[in-house]
């Protein structure tokens, strides 16, 4: 979340980024922010001068008691009863003011980094750079959904019967082309220096909010009443609450950290055409990088992981992409988004399958992740994630614009991983 201070000191600068994200209400959002401060830091002021008052009448008690003066520190105790009666009260509002505070700034997303333009949807992000030759695979050409029947590699209909729609069931050589690609973006992940962890799928309210999942995306979460446990929509959750309440050192600079998990999302109101097949489940494999930076390196870092994700899709031999995304479609808690679209020759469109984002200090804030800075002062670290990769889509690309007559290939990089080159 952003941080008061900011907020006050910077007023215009945050309704500013806030219309790019076309933010509804923002002034007023940010008044009732503002207002509940004041009357927080007023209700503090308060309440530290009646326990000064308190404390400095406690000690002229004792001193009067010494020195036989009883009736005078009765007198005092009364008072002293009736301050701790009113820092009670004063403690009691105070938290009131801070709870209604941080229910609003919860509510605020992250304001856009300067380079991001104001846009409404996906319509207007920036394309900002593109690779890849798109294959000409001619008029039988299939989808990636009709390739999974026709080799018996992906069940859609067997995952429905077990589950329902958007839990596919991988099988044969598909399941060990999609163990193949989780092993290759690990190993490469790690060659780059991130260290790899195997972390809960599960997490606990206090971990989806602390990296910003709730209450934005509360709707959008498995939740287990029962236990109060949230399914992970991406292992970006626990990885980064691994660092949550630390305060670490400048020499501890970058910490980086990657992992496989399968994520859930329930992906409410998702329909048509464009989430057939393994465009959009409600279960799919992901392998995720995360970042913990210094803010002066936080940019440059996220263009090193940008980098980073371009290499494997080279290696892949996959057309992509790149797109900046404009405020209105940028994350709730992201500063700055790049994102990786690879193309599906055979539906002929482009599809996500990765995102790099910088958020800055808006989940530090959350984490209450800081580190000692030069001057021995504690400052908010940034926070950086990435997919590298989402699996279902890339699968899907390789079926797709991999495809021939007579079977589909595997790209060379992979063959070591599948333990064959060619699906019959």
């Amino acid at each position: 979340m952003l941080q008061v201070q900011f907020i006050r000191e910077n007023k215009q600068t945050v309704l500013e980024g806030l219309a790019k994200r076309n933010f509804a209400n923002a002034e007023s959002i940010i008044n009732q922010v503002l207002t509940a401060d004041e009357n927080r830091r007023a209700t503090q002021v308060t309440l530290d001068d009646v326990l000064a008052e308190s404390n400095k009448l406690s000690k002229e008690i004792g001193g009067l008691f010494k020195s036989g003066e009883v009736q005078k520190a009765n007198i005092l105790k009364e008072k002293t009863s009736q301050l701790k009666e009113q820092s009670k009260e004063l403690s009691e509002t105070l938290n009131g003011f801070a709870y209604d505070l941080q229910k609003l700034l919860y509510q605020i997303p992250n304001i856009p980094h300067a380079s991001v333009k104001a846009g409404n949807s996906e319509e207007d992000n920036e394309k900002i750079f593109s690779e890849g030759t798109i294959p000409n695979l001619g008029e039988n050409a299939l989808p990636h959904w009709e390739l999974a029947k026709k080799y018996d590699i992906i069940d859609f209909e067997l995952g429905n019967k077990i589950t329902g729609a958007g839990f596919p069931v991988y099988k044969g050589k598909g399941a060990r082309l999609q163990r193949a690609l989780i092993n290759y973006f690990l190993d490469k992940n790690i060659a780059a220096g991130y260290k790899e962890y195997q972390v809960p799928h599960l997490v606990n309210a206090a971990s989806a909010t602390a990296t910003g999942q709730l209450p934005d995306k509360d709707g959008q979460m498995y939740h287990s009443n029962e236990d109060d446990l949230y399914l992970i929509p991406t292992a970006e959750v626990p990885i980064t609450n691994m660092f949550r309440d630390n305060l670490i050192q400048e020499t501890d600079f970058p910490i980086t950290a990657t992992g496989y998990t399968p994520c859930f999302r329930r992906e409410a109101g998702s329909y048509g055409a464009h989430v057939r097949g393994l465009n959009r489940l409600h279960q799919f494999d992901k392998v995720e990088i995360v970042r913990i930076e210094h803010p002066e390196n936080s940019y440059n870092a996220l263009n090193d992981m940008v980098e980073h994700i371009k290499n494997i899709l080279r290696e892949l031999k996959l057309p992509y992409r790149i797109l900046r995304l404009c405020g209105g479609d940028t994350g709730f808690t992201a500063a700055l988004t790049f994102d990786f679209e690879l193309f599906s020759t055979a539906q002929d469109r482009w599809l996500e399958i990765s995102s790099a984002s910088n958020f800055e200090t808006f989940q530090a804030n959350r984490l209450k992740l800081r580190f000692k800075n030069k001057d021995g002062k504690s400052e908010l670290a940034h926070t950086l994630n990435g997919s590298s990769l989402a699996l279902p889509r890339v699968l899907a690309g390789i079926l797709e614009n991999y495809q021939t007559e007579s079977g589909i290939k595997i790209p060379e990089v992979l063959v070591p991983y599948c333990g064959f080159d060619f699906i019959k």
